[in-house]
C-alpha cells in the first residue's frame, strides 16, 4: 500500500507539473489607424522567445509554454512606433487588438531614387512596367529593347542588349528573383541583334539600376536588371499565340494555393523572310523550339515557392557581305540553353523573414564562320539566401545574405571541320560573396542606404571589398534630391578568361546625383553621373590568343546627364515619356592601344514613346521615334595616326504598333500588328575592313546595316477558359 501510495504522488506531481507547463494561446490583429491590417508586423513576448509575425489580414497567434503570469507584449514594424501591451497569461486564451500609429514622414516615404528606374505593382508611377514591355512599338515584347528607350541606354542595333551609361553589354547584369541569369539572351553572331530569353508576362515588376545600385546584387560594371517574377496564377486559362513569326501555346492551372504553367513555342522565320526583303541571305532562316515550366506554391500566409524551367534551341545559317574576295562570309550557328530557377521566401520569427535560391543553367553553342568550328559549353550552379529584419528598429532595416557561384567553361576551336581542334581551352570559376546593408531614416526628411559587398574568386585568388551608400532627401511632399556613391567588380569577360585565367577583378567607381518630381500620373526625373573604370583588361589586337600580352592596364570614364520625363494625366487616353541621356566617355581596354571613345557609345540619346486608347476602336495604338547621335568607329582609310576617329550617320528609327482587343468565339483576343523603322531608314551600325589592304594600298570594307529594312510582325493572342469575361472596352493595364 505504502508503494501505491507513493506511485500515486508521483503521477499527481507529474501532472501537476505538465499542466503547469501546458500551452498557453494568444491571438489577435494588428491595424493601423484607419483600421487597415498591418501585415509583417512583429509581435512578441519581451524577455522570452516566443512570437510571431502577422499575415496578410493582420492577425497572429503565439503559443507559448511559459508559466501564467503577466507579461509584456511588443508589436514593432519599420515605419510605425513600437507599441508595447500589459497582458496576463493564464485562463482564457487571450485575444487582442492592437493599432500601430505611424511616425511623422515614416521611413520609405523618403526614397533612394539614383540610379534606379522601377516599376512594379507598389510603384505604379515608376518607368516601365510589365505591360509597358509588351505594347512599346519596337521593342517586339522585348525586355531589353524596352529599356533601350529609357535615358541612360544606347541603342546599339547590331547588338540588341543593354549598353548603359558608356558600358560594354557584359557590365550590365540580369537578376531573376534575386539569382544571376548567366546567359540572359538568346543566342546570335555579329551584326544579328540578340533577343531576351524570357517573356515579359513572367514578371510582374522590374528594377532597372544604371549606376549605384544596392550591396545586395554584384559582377556588373555599369548596371543590373532586376526582374521580380509573379507569384500564383489569377485563374486557371489556357493561351493561344499565331503570329508571322512563331506559333505558341500555354496552360496555366489554378488551384488554392498552387499554380502551374506550362508553354511551348515553335519559331521559323522562313515564310516571313519570303516575302519580306532581307539585306542579308538567310542559307537557313533562323528557328528554334522553347518549352518552359513554372511552378508556384503557397507557404503558409505569406510564404512562397517557386521553380521555374525552360529549355530552348535555335540554329540558322546566314550569309553577310564581306570585304574579301570572295564577297560573302557564311556563319552557322546552334544553340541549346537550359535554365532552372528556383527561389523561397518566408517569414521567420521576430520579424526576420528569408529568401533564398539556386539556379542552374547550361549553354552549348556550335558556330562556323566559313570553314571554321567553335564549340563553347558553360555550365554554372548559383546559390543565395538574404535575411532581412524590416523590424529591427523604427527607423532601420538589416539586410544580410551570402552568394556562391561554381561555373565551368570549355571552348574548342577548329580551323576546319575535317581536322582536329588545334586549340582547346576551359576554366573552372568558384565566387563567393557576402553583402550587408541597411536602409535607414535620419530625420523626417532625411534617409539613406549603407552596404558592403565582399567577393573571393578561387580562379583570379583574388578578393575585394566594395563598399555603397546612399542619401535621400525630400525638398518637397512631391520631390527629393538623392545621391549614391559605391564601388562595383566584376570577373573578365569568359572569353578572356579562356586565354588568361590569371587576371584581376576589373573596377568601376559611381557617383549619382538625381532629381525626382512625382504627382498624380506624371514623373521628371534628372540624374548626372560620374563613373571612372580601373583594372580593365587589356590584350594585343594582332595577337587575341597571346596570354602573355594579357593585363589590367585598362582605365577609363563615363560622365553625363539623363532626363525622363513621363506623363498618364495632361490628355485622357494618352501616356507617353520622352528620355534622354547625354555621355561623354572614353576609355582604354581590350585591344585599344590608345584612350578614345567606345564603338557602342553615342554622345546623344533621345527616345520618344506614347501609347493612345481608343475605346471606340478597342485599340491601343502606340509610336516610338529613337536618335542616336553619331557613333565612332576606327577607319583603317582614315588619317595616319588616329583611333575610332570614324564617325558613322545618326541613328534613327520610328516604329509603330496597334493592338485590337476584341473577342472571338466567346474568348477574350488580342490581334497585335507592329513594324519598326516604318521609313526604312538605312541605319549604319559600322563597317567591315579586309584583313589585307589592295593594291592601292586601302582596305576594301562592307557597311554592317540591319538584317532587313524593316520588320513586319502580326500576331493574335487567345486566351480561354478565363473565370470572367474580360471587357473589351477597357484599356488594357
Amino acid at each position: 500500500m505504502k508503494r501505491l501510495f507513493l506511485l500515486c504522488l508521483l503521477l499527481l506531481v507529474s501532472t501537476v507539473s505538465l499542466l503547469a507547463q501546458s500551452t498557453l494561446l494568444l491571438t489577435g490583429t494588428v491595424r493601423d489607424k484607419a483600421g487597415q491590417p498591418l501585415p509583417g508586423v512583429n509581435v512578441f513576448l519581451k524577455a522570452t522567445f516566443d512570437g510571431a509575425s502577422t499575415d496578410s489580414l493582420g492577425r497572429f497567434r503565439i503559443e507559448t509554454q511559459q508559466a501564467a503570469g503577466n507579461y509584456v507584449l511588443q508589436a514593432s514594424l519599420l515605419g510605425f512606433l513600437t507599441v508595447e501591451r500589459p497582458v496576463t497569461l493564464g485562463g482564457a486564451p487571450a485575444r487582442l487588438e492592437l493599432v500601430l500609429q505611424s511616425t511623422p514622414h515614416a521611413l520609405g516615404s523618403v526614397v533612394v531614387t539614383a540610379g534606379a528606374f522601377e516599376a512594379s505593382d507598389e510603384h505604379r508611377s515608376a518607368a516601365l512596367n510589365t505591360r509597358d514591355i509588351q505594347t512599346t512599338a519596337g521593342a517586339l515584347a522585348d525586355v531589353a529593347a524596352a529599356f533601350n528607350t529609357l535615358p541612360g541606354t544606347t541603342r546599339v542595333g547590331e547588338d540588341g542588349m543593354l549598353f548603359v551609361r558608356g558600358g560594354a553589354a557584359t557590365e550590365t547584369k540580369v537578376y531573376m528573383d534575386g539569382l544571376p541569369v548567366q546567359n540572359p539572351y538568346n543566342a546570335t553572331v555579329a551584326a544579328v541583334p540578340a533577343r531576351g530569353r524570357f517573356s515579359p508576362s513572367l514578371f510582374r515588376g522590374t528594377v532597372f539600376s544604371t549606376g549605384g545600385y544596392s550591396a545586395l546584387y554584384g559582377q556588373a560594371l555599369s548596371g543590373v536588371l532586376l526582374l521580380n517574377s509573379t507569384d500564383l496564377a489569377p485563374e486557371t486559362q489556357t493561351g493561344l499565340s499565331v503570329s508571322s513569326l512563331f506559333l505558341g501555346a500555354s496552360r496555366t492551372q489554378r488551384w488554392k494555393r498552387t499554380s502551374l504553367a506550362a508553354t511551348l513555342d515553335y519559331t521559323n522565320l522562313a515564310p516571313y523572310q519570303r516575302l519580306v526583303p532581307q539585306n542579308v541571305t538567310w542559307l537557313q532562316a533562323p528557328r528554334g523550339l522553347s518549352t518552359s515550366l513554372s511552378l508556384r506554391h503557397q507557404t503558409g500566409q505569406v510564404g512562397m515557392l517557386k521553380v521555374y524551367g525552360t529549355w530552348s534551341q535555335q540554329q540558322f545559317t546566314i550569309g553577310q557581305p564581306s570585304p574579301e574576295p570572295a564577297g560573302r562570309q557564311t556563319v552557322a550557328m546552334r544553340n541549346g540553353n537550359g535554365f532552372l530557377n528556383t527561389t523561397f521566401r518566408s517569414p521567420l520569427c521576430r520579424g526576420w523573414s528569408l529568401q533564398t535560391g539556386v539556379g542552374i543553367s547550361q549553354d552549348h553553342q556550335h558556330v562556323a564562320p566559313d570553314t571554321v568550328r567553335l564549340h563553347t559549353l558553360e555550365q554554372a550552379l548559383v546559390g543565395r539566401v538574404v535575411l532581412i529584419n524590416d523590424s529591427a528598429a523604427t527607423r532601420w532595416n538589416v539586410k544580410v545574405g551570402a552568394e556562391g557561384l561554381a561555373q565551368h567553361v570549355t571552348q574548342q576551336v577548329q580551323p576546319h571541320a575535317a581536322q582536329a581542334p588545334v586549340y582547346t581551352a576551359d576554366f573552372l570559376e568558384k565566387r563567393t560573396a557576402v553583402f550587408a546593408e541597411s536602409d535607414f531614416q535620419l530625420s523626417d526628411r532625411l534617409a539613406g542606404r549603407v552596404g558592403g559587398r565582399a567577393e573571393y574568386s578561387a580562379l583570379l585568388n583574388r578578393w575585394n571589398a566594395a563598399p555603397r551608400v546612399a542619401l535621400a532627401y525630400q525638398t518637397t511632399e512631391r520631390s527629393s534630391l538623392s545621391g549614391a556613391y559605391g564601388r562595383f567588380y566584376q570577373t573578365p569577360d569568359n572569353a578572356l578568361l579562356l586565354v588568361q585565367p590569371a587576371l584581376r577583378f576589373e573596377q568601376a567607381t559611381h557617383s549619382v546625383l538625381t532629381y525626382q518630381y512625382t504627382h498624380d500620373q506624371q514623373l521628371l526625373q534628372v540624374e548626372a553621373y560620374y563613373k571612372t573604370y580601373a583594372h580593365l583588361t587589356r590584350y594585343d589586337g594582332q595577337h587575341p590568343r597571346k596570354a602573355a600580352a594579357y593585363n589590367n592596364g585598362g582605365t577609363g570614364y563615363a560622365r553625363g546627364l539623363d532626363v525622363l520625363w513621363r506623363d498618364r494625366k495632361s490628355i485622357k487616353n494618352l501616356e507617353y515619356y520622352f528620355s534622354y541621356g547625354f555621355l561623354d566617355t572614353k576609355r582604354q581596354y581590350r585591344q585599344d592601344p590608345v584612350a578614345a571613345v567606345p564603338t557602342f557609345a553615342a554622345r546623344h540619346n533621345m527616345s520618344v514613346v506614347g501609347k493612345y486608347w481608343v475605346g471606340r476602336l478597342h485599340t491601343l495604338l502606340g509610336a516610338t521615334y529613337s536618335y542616336g547621335s553619331p557613333r565612332r568607329y576606327n577607319d583603317l582609310n582614315g588619317p595616319e595616326h588616329g583611333y575610332n576617329q570614324g564617325i558613322l550617320p545618326t541613328y534613327q528609327d520610328l516604329s509603330l504598333n496597334a493592338s485590337y482587343i476584341t473577342s472571338l468565339f466567346g474568348q477574350y483576343t488580342i490581334v497585335h500588328v507592329a513594324a519598326s523603322n516604318v521609313l526604312g531608314r538605312q541605319n549604319i551600325y559600322g563597317y567591315r575592313y579586309a584583313s589585307q589592304p589592295n593594291e592601292v594600298g586601302s582596305y576594301n570594307r562592307v557597311a554592317v546595316t540591319p538584317t532587313a529594312p524593316r520588320m513586319l510582325f502580326v500576331a493574335l493572342f487567345i486566351s480561354i477558359n478565363k473565370n470572367r469575361a474580360a471587357d473589351v472596352n477597357e484599356r488594357p493595364e
